[in-house]
C-alpha cells in the first residue's frame, strides 16, 4: 500500500532483490495484494558487476569497461530456498514508477515458515511518464494474446525455441504489441542473438515510446558494445521518462558522458544516481565520481569518492588498482597544496 494507507493507484511489480540483484516474482492485484512461490526458481547473492573506469591518466581516469548484469544462479535447497543461508541478503521490494519502495529483509525467512510477509509500503516521489505496462499492448486483439501467453509459458519452462515461435506469431498478428517484442528480445538476448535481441527492442520502444523495460535492455547492451553516444541518448531518454526509480540509469548516463568527455553532465547523472540508489547497491558510481573529480583537478575529492567505493565493495576484483589511485590521488592533493601556499614572486 502507499503511505496513506490506500492500494496502489495501479499494479506494481514485485521483485525480489538479492545483494542488488532485482527479480520481477509476481504482479499486484487492484487492492495491492500478491502472491507467488519460489520453488524451483533461482536466487544468487553476488553482487552486481556494473561499469567501471580504468587506470590513471594525466591528472586523471581514462578508459573504461562496459556493465555485465550477470544471469541469476543457483540457490538449492527446498522450494529453492530451504536452507537457512538461501536468502542471506534478500529483500522484497514493490516497484511501481513514480514510487520509492521499502523493503521487508528475507534472510531469517525458512520455507515452512507464516508465507505472509507483511505489507510492503510505498512512498510517493513525483509524477513520471514512463509505465512497467505497455499500454499499446493492452490493444492487443485475442488472437495475439493468447500466443503471447502461450510464449510465457513456454519461457517459464525454459523452452525457449517454442516460446520465441509464440512471440514471433503475436507480433505478426499486431505489430505494436510492445510487450512481445520486449519478451521476444529477452529470449534473443539470453541465447546471445545481441543484433537481433536490439531490433527486437527498438521495435518495443517504436511501437510503444513510454514503456521503459526495453530502455534499459537497450542502455545495457550500448554499454556492453561501448557505443558511448548509443548509451548516453538511451539512458537520456529512460531518465526522462522515469527520474525515481533507475539509479542505474543515471549511472550508465554518467558513464557515457565520461567517455564522451562531457564532464559536467557525467557530473550531473552520477551525482543523481548517488541520491537515487540510497542502499548503495550501486557503488561503482563512487569509483566513477571519484574519476570525475580528478578530471576536475579535484584530487582530495577524488581520492575520497574511491575511498567510500572501497568502503562499500571492498572485495571489488579492481580493489587493488583503486588504492593505488587513492596513493597516486593524495600525493598530487598534496603537492596541489604545497603550490597554493609557496609564496607569491
Amino acid at each position: 500500500m502507499v503511505d496513506d494507507g490506500a492500494p496502489p493507484p495501479r499494479a506494481a511489480e514485485i521483485l525480489l532483490v538479492c545483494t542488488g540483484r532485482e527479480r520481477p516474482y509476481a504482479h499486484t492485484d487492484s487492492k495491492g495484494y500478491f502472491s507467488f512461490q519460489l520453488g524451483g526458481q533461482t536466487i544468487n547473492t553476488e553482487p552486481i558487476d556494473d561499469a567501471s573506469v580504468g587506470g590513471m591518466g594525466r591528472g586523471g581516469m581514462t578508459g573504461s569497461r562496459s556493465p555485465s548484469l550477470s544471469s541469476l544462479g543457483s540457490s538449492g535447497g527446498e522450494n529453492g530456498f530451504g536452507g537457512a543461508s538461501a536468502l542471506m541478503g534478500c529483500d522484497l521490494r514493490a516497484s511501481l514508477p513514480g514510487y520509492r519502495s521499502e523493503d521487508i529483509n528475507l534472510t531469517t525467512r525458512r520455507a515452512l515458515d507464516n508465507p505472509d510477509v507483511g505489507t510492503i509500503i510505498l512512498h510517493y516521489m513525483g509524477k513520471v511518464e514512463g509505465t512497467m505496462v505497455s499500454a499499446s499492448s493492452l490493444a492487443a486483439p485475442k488472437d495475439a494474446k493468447k500466443a503471447f501467453e502461450k510464449g510465457q509459458e513456454l519461457a517459464q519452462k525454459n523452452k525457449l525455441d517454442d516460446a520465441a515461435k509464440n512471440f514471433e506469431k503475436a507480433v505478426q498478428v499486431y505489430p505494436k504489441y510492445a510487450s512481445a517484442w520486449f519478451e521476444l528480445g529477452q529470449l534473443q538476448r539470453k541465447q546471445n542473438q545481441l543484433d537481433a535481441a536490439r531490433k527486437s527492442y527498438d521495435t518495443a520502444v517504436s511501437a510503444d515510446p513510454k514503456y521503459i523495460q526495453p530502455y534499459l535492455e537497450l542502455s545495457a547492451l550500448a554499454a556492453r558494445d561501448q557505443n558511448w553516444q548509443a548509451l548516453a541518448d538511451t539512458s537520456e531518454r529512460a531518465v526522462k521518462l522515469d527520474a525515481y526509480d533507475y539509479p542505474q540509469e543515471f549511472f550508465y548516463n554518467s558513464v557515457a558522458n565520461y567517455n564522451l568527455h562531457n564532464l559536467d553532465a557525467a557530473e550531473k547523472s552520477a551525482r543523481a544516481a548517488e541520491k537515487l540508489d540510497s542502499k548503495n547497491t550501486i557503488p561503482k558510481i563512487h569509483h566513477l565520481l571519484g574519476a570525475i573529480l580528478a578530471d576536475r583537478q579535484d584530487f582530495s575529492g577524488a581520492a575520497e569518492e574511491m575511498r567510500t567505493y572501497l568502503r562499500l565493495a571492498p572485495d571489488a576484483t579492481d580493489a587493488e588498482t583503486v588504492r593505488s589511485q587513492i596513493s597516486q590521488l593524495d600525493k598530487l592533493a598534496g603537492a596541489s597544496a604545497q603550490a597554493g601556499q609557496a609564496p607569491q614572486q
